[in-house]
């Protein structure tokens, strides 16, 4: 797919500034690697289990002290709150278990239940316990999977457009604060077109899955790994020297190129595919930070490594090709192209 390089900037691109034959896709979650797809991601931004549990426990405790000192049901509703918090943590199991310790409470706070004397507001209360930890538990599994689903490409299981923006912003600015190199790879899947022309599109979709599962397989921790059109991909890489971002982008490029794929029901030769590569780095510290800030580093990457995609196409394809992302000594290296001649 060749592509319109006035529009290959891709960490401010919003759908409307988009061509209307470029398409971004909500997607579905693979867990097959860390940050690369989203799943940790979603799981990072939880609350850390120990204070969930501390803080269910403490929840509870003051509750049962102020049911016990006043019997009343305001105070006696406050139970919900821990309970909650227990299965939005730990789900289905943590808010039944909530739900049970808070009945305990609840009796304990509350004598004349030992002796199973219950009001028909006692047993709405102990009901509603239970209810409320299983309806947060669903509520909370479903909204992680609604935001699983807007975080994620329903071919490939990588991040979207969107979520991977944000990532990329972030890591940047993560990299010059610490001082510590960052990579970004762009690349797409050679001859895709003929691929479809001849075995069809169910065929050529295959390939772009496959593509996708194998960046999954192979990218570290840390990398953020997205489909941003419809063979094209884009993988930022923590902490990564020039070096090591080649390694990586090489041993990718052979992992693809060694497939023997299944695409539409039919088993292809290892050889088939194959995909070129193009690295942009930032050096340790990043440089002066430009006035529009981390976004427009992230921006000048994809262009530099969006160059340096061409150029590995123009080599042959099937080829690594690093290029400059500007003045910096680290990235300052004359450009090698990696080997491998492909289909």
């Amino acid at each position: 797919m060749r592509r319109d390089r006035s529009h290959t900037s891709l960490p401010a691109a919003r759908v409307k500034r988009i061509h209307t034959h470029r398409r971004y896709y909500a997607m579905r979650l693979t867990t097959s690697l860390s940050s690369s797809v989203p799943g940790r991601a979603l799981a990072a931004g939880r609350i850390p289990p120990a204070w969930a549990l501390a803080g269910t426990a403490t929840g509870l405790a003051l509750v049962f002290a102020l049911d016990r000192a006043t019997g009343s049901a305001p105070m006696q509703h406050l139970y919900y709150l821990p309970i909650i918090l227990a299965a939005v943590s730990f789900g289905l199991r943590g808010g039944f278990a909530a739900a049970a310790a808070a009945i305990v409470l609840y009796h304990l706070a509350n004598t004349h239940l030992l002796t199973f004397q219950y009001s028909e507001s006692d047993l709405v209360q102990v009901t509603l316990f239970a209810a409320v930890g299983a309806v947060a538990a669903r509520l909370a599994r479903d909204a992680r999977r609604l935001q699983a689903l807007a975080m994620t490409d329903d071919l490939t299981g990588l991040h979207n457009l969107r979520s991977f923006e944000a990532r990329l912003d972030a890591l940047v600015r993560a990299a010059r604060r610490s001082r510590r190199p960052m990579a970004l790879l762009v690349l797409d899947v050679d001859r895709l077109k003929a691929l479809n022309d001849a075995h069809g599109h169910l065929a050529g979709a295959e390939a772009v899955r496959l593509v996708g599962h194998l960046i999954a397989a192979r990218a570290p921790d840390g990398a953020i790994a997205c489909r941003y059109g419809g063979d094209e991909f884009v993988i930022a890489l923590a902490d990564a020297t020039r070096e090591r971002a080649e390694a990586f982008a090489d041993d990718l490029r052979r992992t693809v190129h060694d497939a023997a794929p299944e695409l539409a029901g039919r088993r292809f030769q290892a050889g088939t595919l194959s995909v070129s590569i193009g690295i942009a780095c930032q050096p340790p510290g990043g440089g002066p930070v430009p006035a529009e800030g981390d976004r427009r580093t992230g921006e000048t990457l994809f262009r530099s490594a969006d160059s340096a995609l061409y150029a590995a196409k123009a080599g042959g394809r099937n080829q690594v090709h690093a290029a400059e992302a500007g003045p910096a000594p680290a990235c300052a290296a004359p450009v090698r192209a990696s080997s491998g001649r492909g289909t």
